[in-house]
């Protein structure tokens, strides 16, 4: 049984970095389409970021399980590509316009109509292509021979560090949605990609699965609380950031 959860959770784990994969793609593309960033908040991005450090740091420190170490360095590399074409289009845009100040930065873009039933194919599609991917990744993982090393035992000091840094991670990424849900109230979502708030819902449903998945332990469960109560919170307000976005521009 033991093994059967080690091996799911390591799927589980594979299948929330395909998410991951996934998920920047759609609003890196929906910026370099709009040559813009200001559909997200620059709060969101600068707070999200910072969780991404902290919560990469803390799961260093903390020896957590490799696919959720490698998740967080995604997270930091993606956050650091949609700040810097936050601030980059930005800047080319105010060049652009610097004598035409009423000129909205989102240059007027229409907001494009898909009809549900490609909607629907394209997330079928997508979801079935991050499984698939997530159970490759865990396969050739699997199947690579590592030299297995024991454990390095911790110091209590440095325990403490990572779940600080656990749960200041957590803090952010639950913090980093408020200035988005506000921002939305007056961009109405334009600028956002459906399908990354998507793909963050099932990237996080999916991490926390793979670490309850491979133990129910006391003392698992209480150095993981951080990450799996930030994944709780996140995804619920990731539902509320994303509902206008389903909600409108689809018929």
């Amino acid at each position: 049984m033991a093994e059967f959860n080690n091996t799911l959770s390591s799927i589980l784990g594979w299948i929330s970095i395909a998410c991951w994969i996934v998920v920047y793609s759609p609003q890196i593309y929906e910026n370099y389409s709009l040559q813009s960033g200001e559909g997200l908040s620059l709060a969101f991005i600068i707070i999200w970021l910072l969780g991404d450090l902290t919560n990469m740091t803390g799961a260093i420190l903390a020896g957590l399980l490799p696919t959720m170490i490698i998740l967080a360095a995604y997270y930091s590399v993606c956050s650091s590509i949609l700040l810097f074409q936050f601030f980059y289009y930005r800047l080319r845009t105010r060049s652009r316009v610097s004598n035409h100040e009423e000129t909205p930065l989102l240059a007027g873009q229409t907001p494009k109509v898909t009809p549900t039933k490609v909607l629907v194919l394209r997330y079928t599609g997508a979801l079935l292509f991050v499984i698939a991917t997530g159970i490759l990744a865990w396969w050739i993982s699997n199947n690579v021979e590592m030299e297995e090393k024991p454990p390095k035992r911790r110091s209590s000091s440095v325990t403490l560090i990572s779940q600080i840094l656990g749960w200041t991670s957590a803090i952010c990424y639950l913090g980093s949605r408020v200035p988005q849900i506000i921002k939305n109230f007056t961009t109405r979502c334009e600028g956002l990609a459906p399908a990354m708030f998507f793909f963050t819902i099932l990237g996080n449903a999916t991490y926390s699965l793979s670490i309850c998945v491979k133990s129910t332990e006391h003392s698992y469960l209480v150095t993981n609380a951080s990450w799996l109560a930030g994944d709780a919170l996140t995804i619920f307000l990731d539902f509320i950031v994303s509902s206008p976005i389903f909600g409108a521009g689809y018929t």
